[in-house]
């Protein structure tokens, strides 16, 4: 059997980690307004932000 790619199992366990992080009992912990700025949107958009850039890092890593 031919062994998958390391940047492919890492953009997976990337997704993985990013489902739970996305879900709705993590999604309820913040609580409040950071100015003006209801604190679950904050986390919600921060999280996806987060996940977006480290993927493009392991992509970008392919290389070397």
């Amino acid at each position: 059997m031919k062994r998958a790619n390391p940047m492919r199992q890492r953009l997976a366990a990337l997704g993985l980690l990013g489902v739970p992080l996305l879900t709705y009992p993590l999604l309820s912990l913040p609580q409040g307004e950071i100015a003006g700025i209801p604190a679950p949107y904050l986390y919600l958009f921060g999280m996806w932000i987060l996940l977006i850039v480290l993927a493009a890092v392991v992509a970008e890593r392919r290389g070397k």
